[in-house]
């Protein structure tokens, strides 16, 4: 507890981040944008919902931000070294007195850092070596698969020499020890000039001098604070320029004393860094710009990089000019930049994989202003969906445009008519940066790179000061006064080793090996700090299903390089498991043939009712089940069987079956069923859809439905959810000889029918086990709705919107409205497509945890479930029904259902945040995460080749129904089992009673 005094004491560092939460509470604080209209920021260290914080911090450390061996793995070592690549060989260029791409005429126009003087030398600088010490902006930035990337912002807000000399602090006005400063100079004049070591003991003797930035600077708040280590080598005006070899300075070239200016033209003084690569900071319209857009110096330095999306590497968002031709509207010309009129869309429906780089797998690029702002369903295909809230925009005069990321729909419009009517427009895609709580925070880390005179490439500087961290509060952006932070760069032993053994995997598997080792290292992450059950580490790990965790580590020494390295990791891996002999592993065994529900589920009744349900919903009358139904083109009119919405009559029906099934259990009054209205809204106008249009005129409204049944303890819930409507099918909807077919739903079978039923099913066994008060909290089932195009995760987004402002209230069958506000979610079960069994890799189902302990939590109970499934299994399949049955064998006719088949043996992969293999992101599971609801996502090894997703295919005879019976009955299992047992996080609810 802390003593009245350290109460008073204004909180410092990181900890400032935190001041005024909870921020989003109360109506309209929190709105969740689709995400195919705009890609949110990322929220770090507490989430909008979550209570717990994430491992940023450090809370030993007040000015530390914590970075990962494997994002400096895998994201900035390769990132910086693609960087230097391109921006080093443009500068060169430069210096050359040739065109050089991203260089404009007009970023030279006026520039201090390149005056006439210095412009006249260019081709005749013969000992430059084109060093660059670039304070780079970076971020982290959401993509459209979930990922969380680190991401080029552009040069450095802050100017061109603060971040680098802010490297040599860890804290405010806290100094890192001196030979941290003195040994990257050293190194520097090594690795570029070839000085000898023993010469660079003595740095002044060398040569070496610094001479700062001064006071005249564009921007007042660009002012340097540097090291005391430089007092003995700054340069004094009256001693000799030629005492001076080295000088290290980011004062603009057409300011520098004229000796010094004379000696460098001479080639008797070397700068550093190379004065061309600071132009980036004297454009003026730029400066001017700043004003309006205050990030906007940021923008110059972005043009020389081509857009990137690798996921092994940093994300470059594309930047550059527009051009729409008009008459009397200037052309593009070469003296603002690089014109880039299209743009390659992806979307998370894409069928790719996820660690793949999408953007070099696709063939076709839009019209960059399509892309933009275009709703007219041609454009727009399947999946796309305007882009503007993610793009920032200028007008050739250098006036603001439009901010995507502020703006509202009005300002979006009017930068659509401007834009239309023709002219040039600057623009970059703007993906917000990561923020914790109501600040957004950018990295500003030092490329030092150089040319080499021996291969004539660029080369990286090695181990250069790593800059510090801004934090602006996001309604104001005082650059002036910004909260600070230093990059604490972890290298903790066991987890170096991991990055070692994995690092020549194929593919991407090192990021996720050497992620996974990580994580189960991490105990807190898992259990609390407790040893891990040796099932749960082989699933973690992802071990082919083939492979025992013993043989896999035993593996591990041969596999390194250094088997002393493997043999270390093992150990430590060891360390962290429980003991195949301890008596923890051995009670889990005592305990798999109790369950709560298996003696259920298991039941061939159970079987037959689930493919009739999914039956019924699939191929019965409801057919038009998108929330976009009935899309008004002439193709898709001609097409349909009746012209009305069947998600108002499907959601009706499910209701009536709650009622139902409440009062057969002979608990009416006490479990409830009702419905979340709410409007459909965009940025956008999307009146092509029958759907949509019919919201905005009050016709009609969307809602998830909800049954809430009760436990003990009413201030706490587990959610299972599913998505009730169906997708577009794309195999109809197609492009023929000159025009798209019709936008048709799609039966649904699999996505998301399968999900349903299981949760309808389960409705009656939770029912029971709250009867007999077996519940220690409360269960909800959820149906979701517009999970699918285009409404994109509508009814999971108004949801976690109204649990996160915490003004949660239902519409029961009566009108009266039912209070939720004020239970607490302790996690979410989301189901999506749990039928279809992988032809390849069979028997195998994932459960996609969000992040946080307390979604991995919700993962363990889900692994206890399929372990007592399979457990069980044998003993099951030697019931008189089942005995000497066979593998289940799907169905071409709905009304035929499969013969009785043996129960599954399951392998159910839990798959971490950042597994490329985990498709939370293509769900509403990635909604819930991201709000920081817990969640676990249950779904089929997804296939994303196969015939029977989007299409019409996804019928019945895609269900395998001894496969998705038994993901069901695992899932029930689940949600039962985290409503009874009690929370093992940081933050859990004390009370489960």
């Amino acid at each position: 507890m802390r003593s009245e005094g350290e109460s008073k004491m204004p909180a410092s560092g990181w900890k400032q981040l935190l001041q005024g939460a909870p921020w989003f509470q109360g109506e309209g604080k929190y709105p969740i944008v689709a995400y195919s209209e705009y890609i949110p920021p990322p929220r770090l260290a507490v989430k909008p919902y979550s209570k717990t914080e994430t491992a940023a911090f450090d809370k030993k450390d007040s000015w530390g931000w914590q970075v990962t061996e494997f994002e400096e793995a895998f994201e900035f070592r390769p990132g910086m070294e693609h960087l230097a690549q391109q921006i080093v060989k443009a500068l060169a260029r430069l210096g050359s007195g040739e065109p050089a791409h991203g260089i404009a005429r007009g970023k030279l126009v006026d520039n201090p850092y390149w005056p006439p003087e210095l412009a006249e030398h260019a081709g005749k600088l013969s000992h430059e070596r084109y060093v660059v010490l670039l304070p780079l902006a970076f971020s982290r930035t959401q993509d459209d698969k979930g990922r969380l990337r680190w991401t080029l912002f552009g040069g450095s807000e802050q100017g061109p020499g603060r971040a680098f000399w802010k490297g040599f602090f860890t804290a405010p006005s806290r100094e890192a020890p001196e030979d941290q400063g003195l040994g990257f100079i050293r190194r520097l004049l090594r690795t570029v000039y070839d000085e000898p070591t023993e010469r660079l003991t003595d740095l002044r003797r060398v040569g070496f001098r610094t001479l700062s930035q001064g006071d005249d600077v564009p921007l007042s708040f660009w002012r340097e604070e540097m090291p005391s280590w430089t007092g003995p080598y700054l340069w004094n005006p009256r001693q000799p320029v030629g005492a001076a070899k080295y000088l290290l300075t980011f004062r603009p070239f057409g300011y520098l004393p004229a000796g010094i200016r004379r000696a460098y033209l001479a080639g008797d003084l070397v700068l550093l860094p190379f004065p061309g690569s600071l132009i980036f900071w004297g454009i003026p319209p730029y400066v001017r710009l700043q004003r309006e857009l205050p990030l906007s110096m940021q923008i110059p330095l972005l043009h020389l990089v081509a857009r990137s999306e690798n996921p092994r590497g940093l994300r470059v968002p594309q930047s550059g000019w527009l051009h729409e031709p008009r008459p009397g509207q200037p052309g593009p010309g070469d003296h603002h930049g690089p014109v880039r009129n299209t743009y390659k869309r992806s979307h998370r429906w894409a069928r790719v994989l996820r660690d793949d780089d999408e953007i070099a797998l696709l063939q076709q690029e839009d019209k960059l202003l399509h892309v933009l702002f275009s709703t007219i369903p041609d454009d727009l295909g399947l999946y796309g969906k305007p882009m503007a809230r993610n793009v920032q925009m200028w007008t050739h005069e250098f006036k603001k445009l439009l901010d995507g990321p502020r703006a509202r729909p009005e300002e979006i419009k009017q930068a659509a008519h401007t834009a239309e009517q023709g002219g040039l427009f600057g623009y970059r895609f703007q993906f917000p940066p990561m923020r914790v709580g109501r600040h957004e925070l950018y990295w500003h880390r030092m490329l030092a790179a150089y040319l080499s005179p021996q291969t004539r490439q660029p080369a990286l500087v090695p181990c250069a000061p790593l800059g510090w961290i801004t934090a602006y509060h996001s309604e104001q952006l005082d650059l002036a006064r910004p909260v600070e932070l230093w990059p604490r760069l972890l290298c903790r032993e066991p987890y170096v080793a991991s990055l070692h053994l994995f690092e020549h995997a194929p593919d991407h598997r090192p990021y996720r090996t050497s992620r996974n080792v990580r994580s189960l290292l991490d105990g807190k992450y898992l259990r609390g700090g407790k040893p891990v059950p040796r099932s749960l580490a082989r699933q973690v790990l992802a071990l082919p299903k083939h492979e025992t965790l013993d043989s896999w580590l035993d593996s591990l020494p041969a596999k390194a390089r250094d088997p002393d390295l493997g043999r270390m990791l093992v150990e430590n891996v060891r360390q962290v498991l429980e003991s195949d002999k301890s008596p923890s592993s051995k009670a889990p065994k005592k305990r798999l043939s109790n369950s709560l529900t298996y003696d259920r589920t298991t039941r061939r009744s159970f079987e037959v009712t689930y493919w009739k349900t999914i039956a019924a919903l699939a191929e019965g009358k409801y057919l038009n089940k998108n929330n976009a139904d009935c899309v008004r083109d002439s193709s898709t009119q001609r097409h349909l069987r009746h012209h009305h919405r069947d998600l108002e009559a499907l959601g009706d029906y499910l209701l009536a079956y709650y009622r139902k099934v409440i009062a057969a259990a002979k608990m009416k009054n006490k479990a409830l069923e009702g419905e979340l209205p709410f409007q459909w809204k965009t940025d956008f106008d999307f009146s092509w859809a029958g759907g949509w249009l019919k919201n905005q005129e009050g016709y009609t409204h969307e809602r998830d439905l909800i049954v809430v049944i009760p436990g003990r303890d009413r201030k706490r819930a587990v959610i299972m959810a599913d998505h009730y409507d169906t997708a577009y099918m794309e195999d109809h909807y197609a492009k023929g000889p000159g025009q798209a077919g019709p936008r048709l739903a799609a039966s649904g079978a699999d996505d998301n029918h399968s999900a349903t039923a299981a949760l309808m099913l389960g409705a009656p066994i939770f029912l029971e086990l709250s009867r007999r008060r077996k519940l220690a909290c409360d269960i909800w089932l959820v149906h979701l709705t517009g999970e699918e195009f285009p409404a994109d995760c509508l009814g999971a987004r108004h949801l976690c919107q109204r649990l996160v402002e915490k003004t949660l209230e239902i519409k029961l069958e009566n009108t009266q409205l039912y209070d939720l506000s004020k239970v607490r979610i302790q996690g979410v079960y989301v189901l999506d497509m749990v039928a279809h069994n992988n032809d390849r890799d069979r028997d195998v189902f994932q459960m996609a945890c969000g992040t946080g302990p307390e979604s991995f939590w919700l993962a363990y109970q889900a692994h206890l479930a399929t372990e007592t499934w399979n457990a069980n299994v044998a003993a099951w399949n030697r019931r008189t029904i089942r005995r000497g049955k066979g593998r289940g064998q799907r169905s071409s006719n709905s009304n035929k259902i499969p013969d009785v088949a043996r129960h599954p043996v399951l392998y159910g992969e839990v798959r971490l945040p950042y597994d490329p293999r985990s498709t939370l992101y293509n769900t509403d599971g990635q909604i819930f995460s991201d709000a920081g609801v817990p969640v676990v996502l249950f779904m089929e090894n997804y296939d994303i080749t196969r015939t029977g997703y989007h299409d019409s295919y996804d019928t019945m005879e895609n269900i395998d129904l001894d496969y998705g019976a038994a993901v069901a009955a695992i899932a029930i299992e689940s949600v039962a089992r985290a409503a009874t047992e009690k929370p093992r996080f940081d933050g859990a609810p004390k009370n489960t009673k």
